[in-house]
């Protein structure tokens, strides 16, 4: 699956920050600048697949970016949400009628602002929202949270379901515990690297159920990998 490409155009260099860490763990791509002019210079050069747009930036304001964004060929139809502490009933009506497909106010939970932009990119583009992943004879929907191998529904439990996702979006890419943990469970968990082999354990016993071909690959003094060449 590609990954999805971010413009984030926000002047809050905390908020800026906080928020390309919560999306880069998702595997966005994200490129930020504070700058209004510099984003429509930005997405004119690559164009993004989605644009998170702070109300109040340097140079040109938010909505005035939303409106030439609008305007340019490359972007007409890029979807974008609007960042702002304006929570208005008028404001939240002037961003929608001048393009923005969604409103978020601040202060914003970052997994909130995740959900939202994925569900925004569903009905958008569906074919960046990463409904469904696949990988040898193993199919995800990442929606509907279902696994099948060779067609057969296989249960998960909600972090087997994470671990095989994160494998499933970079197959054969060899993570190590603390990446796997960082990825998983999230980067301020205490939890001992030695668990990862225990829902790796886990996972391998409910994909591989029938004596099918064990899919993950242990990497000596490395770690894990997704590999139906194992």
């Amino acid at each position: 699956m590609a990954r999805v490409k971010m413009l984030l155009v926000e002047d809050d260099a905390a908020i800026a920050e906080l928020v390309a860490y919560h999306f880069k763990r998702e595997d966005y791509e994200v490129k930020h600048t504070p700058d209004g002019e510099e984003a429509l210079l930005l997405a004119k050069e690559a164009t993004p697949d989605i644009v998170l747009l702070d109300w109040m930036v340097e140079g040109l304001s938010g909505i005035e970016v939303c409106r030439r964004l609008r305007r340019m060929p490359e972007t007409a139809n890029v979807p974008i949400i609007m960042l702002t502490a304006r929570g208005e009933e008028e404001d939240r009506v002037r961003g929608l009628e001048t393009g923005a497909d969604d409103y978020v106010t601040k202060p914003f939970s970052p997994r909130e602002l995740v959900a939202r932009v994925g569900a925004v990119l569903r009905r958008v583009r569906p074919a960046l929202a990463g409904e469904a992943l696949t990988y040898s004879d193993i199919e995800m929907d990442t929606v509907g949270h279902k696994v099948r191998r060779a067609g057969e529904v296989v249960q998960l439990g909600p972090t087997e379901f994470r671990l095989l996702k994160h494998f499933l979006e970079h197959p054969g890419w060899v993570f190590s515990r603390e990446r796997l943990l960082d990825a998983v469970w999230g980067h301020d968990s205490d939890i001992e690297s030695r668990t990862v082999d225990v829902h790796i354990r886990r996972l391998r016993k409910a994909i591989n159920k029938g004596n099918r071909p064990d899919i993950i690959r242990t990497v000596r003094s490395a770690g894990y990998a997704l590999d139906a060449g194992n």
